[in-house]
């Protein structure tokens, strides 16, 4: 059995899931707020902020970290599921839109200066996206003419919806996803102009782009 932790810990637990909670609402809507925003909306003095985080860059780096391993919890699930090739790949990509971990990581590209192990878990994140959307497309489910690469734009346009609640914006983002969805499944239409390229994508993390 796992020990409970003593009041103090669990204190400093507690602060800190608040702390990452306010960190995400405050720099999905503005990236380049300071830190001390989101200690106003975490309710916590600035010390105690920087007592789990000495920067912004530190607090930056550790919410990128949990939304990889999100999008990487999201796809590993896909990878190993057997099911059918299309449905699968569908719940993959509402999976990662529910979790707006993409959302997450795009608002913060650019922002800090990445560790290697989350250019490793970007990296492990990639290969996952390759395996599902080779899967899908030799599968004869997914059109001819898209590029895994498309799969990350589709993330933006959809967590871009910002209409409404919580609640309007989820049922929102499924509406629209549907129908992007529909849109790369297997047609005999021919789309106009190429996928986004790898350096295109990874540009955005170049600091001051």
């Amino acid at each position: 059995m796992t020990k409970p932790m003593s009041g103090r810990r669990a204190q400093a637990a507690r602060n800190d899931e608040v702390i990452l909670r306010s960190a995400r609402e405050v720099f999905l809507a503005d990236p380049s707020a300071p830190i001390a925003a989101v200690a106003e909306h975490a309710g916590v003095g600035i010390s105690a902020l920087y007592r789990r985080y000495p920067s912004k860059e530190d607090l930056l780096r550790k919410l990128c970290a949990d939304g990889l391993a999100q999008y990487t919890a999201v796809a590993e699930a896909a990878v190993t599921d057997e099911g059918d090739p299309w449905e699968v790949f569908e719940r993959f990509m509402a999976g990662i839109v529910a979790t707006r971990s993409s959302s997450l990581v795009r608002h913060l590209a650019g922002m800090f200066t990445p560790s290697e192990e989350l250019y490793h878990a970007s990296a492990y994140a990639g290969t996952l996206n390759d395996r599902i959307f080779e899967r899908a497309q030799q599968a004869g489910v997914i059109r001819p003419d898209v590029n895994v690469n498309d799969m990350a734009l589709i993330f933006e346009m959809v967590e871009a919806v910002t209409i409404g609640d919580e609640a309007r914006r989820r049922e929102l983002r499924g509406r629209y996803l549907a129908l992007l969805l529909d849109g790369i499944r297997v047609s005999s239409s021919v789309l106009p102009g190429r996928a986004p390229e790898d350096r295109e994508l990874s540009s955005r993390w170049d600091p001051g782009t």
